[in-house]
């Protein structure tokens, strides 16, 4: 047995930090390419284009999804132009397709987030998703990023449910940490858990419970808190740590197994992730109390709470059935969990949580 707690090299985060994006480029490399979402170029780039230009930083479009046929295409560029450098700049996907690029060509990656949606920015492995979409598998990069760059002016400009989103996410990492360390699971390293992997995904949860819903309130108004600044860091920093160094289960399982279905495409993956966090909370046996706080988290910043708020109302059970079928496949994080596992099982949880989550949507019902 053995411990793993892996980071990123360096993590900087504050406002008007992209203005540090050159030099980083130029420190690990020459020819840098940002692969950069339809956002990042229109409200950030736009803004840089000259200076980018005259450091010899070229962009390059993201197509729209992490996936064999995008990573293809972005490894000929970085063949054909000679990339030393990759710059991911925009959300998750982007992101991960910067990853994975970089680390198949054998060249360093800066990651540049402009939404604080996921905890992506801070790890060293990607999700990967078919063409359509759906989830597809777990891909492991060598190294975690060399260089992530946070700007809180930037994330604090971009639309709150983003920020909402990542509030989902972040969500999971203390229970999934906890769930894996009850089952000594090995987290997703390739090892087990440090003590500082487990107290970081606790600060995590903290943070949120204790920062949230200010945060929600400066993101609404667009302007940088220190409220907003703890979230950002617990959203990136904090639940990329944690999750990855602590391991999955049963949240992100359910994630994947709700991808199946077209309803949900239009959710975020912390939007999704939360409904997991919940129905896993169901799943564990958690106690009445601890579950209903997760609630009223949710509640109180936006998260979904009920399987409608994901766009599966009145959806037939024998079509969740297939999302509980996948979110249980072999290799699954779910079998993090303890005690027996069942597709069954999944079901019912969903199922628990949403009628938990309507319940306390009903005028007059009292909540703790």
């Amino acid at each position: 047995m053995f411990m793993k707690t892996v980071f990123p090299g360096k993590y900087i985060q504050g406002e008007g930090i992209l203005d540090q994006l050159t030099h980083w480029v130029h420190l690990l490399g020459k020819n840098g390419l940002i692969l950069a979402s339809r956002t990042a170029r229109e409200k950030v780039l736009a803004k840089c284009l000259n200076d980018l230009t005259a450091n010899s930083i070229c962009i390059e479009p993201f197509q729209g999804e992490c996936c064999e046929k995008e990573l293809s295409r972005l490894s000929r560029i970085i063949s054909d132009k000679k990339v030393g450098v990759l710059v991911g700049m925009g959300g998750g996907k982007t992101i991960d397709t910067a990853k994975i690029a970089a680390d198949r060509a054998g060249i360093p990656v800066i990651v540049v987030p402009t939404i604080a949606s996921t905890d992506a920015p801070c790890s060293g492995c990607a999700i990967l998703y078919t063409e359509e979409g759906v989830f597809h598998s777990v891909l492991y990069q060598k190294m975690n990023p060399q260089v992530v760059l946070v700007d809180t002016r930037v994330i604090a400009e971009a639309p709150i449910r983003f920020l909402i989103s990542g509030m989902g996410d972040a969500l999971a990492t203390w229970f999934e940490a906890r769930s894996c360390d009850r089952t000594q699971s090995m987290n997703e390293c390739g090892g087990y858990s440090t003590m500082a992997g487990l107290n970081l995904a606790k600060l995590c949860y903290d943070t949120l419970l204790m920062y949230g819903a200010s945060a929600k309130i400066a993101g609404e108004k667009h302007i940088v808190t220190p409220a907003l600044n703890h979230i950002i860091e617990a959203n990136i920093l904090l639940s990329g740590i944690g999750f990855e160094s602590s391991g999955l289960a049963a949240a992100h399982a359910i994630h994947n197994g709700l991808t199946a279905l077209e309803e949900t495409h239009s959710f975020y993956h912390g939007e999704k992730v939360a409904f997991g966090v919940l129905a896993g909370l169901q799943l564990a046996d958690a106690s009445p109390l601890e579950s209903a706080a997760v609630f009223s988290f949710c509640e109180e910043i936006g998260l979904p709470t009920t399987l409608a708020d994901i766009g599966l109302r009145d959806i037939d059970l024998n079509r969740l059935m297939k999302a509980a079928e996948k979110a249980c496949a072999p290799g699954e994080a779910i079998h993090h969990e303890a005690g027996l596992i069942t597709a069954e099982n999944v079901l019912n949880a969903m199922i628990a949580a949403d009628a938990l989550g309507q319940a306390r949507k009903k005028p007059g019902i009292e909540r703790q």
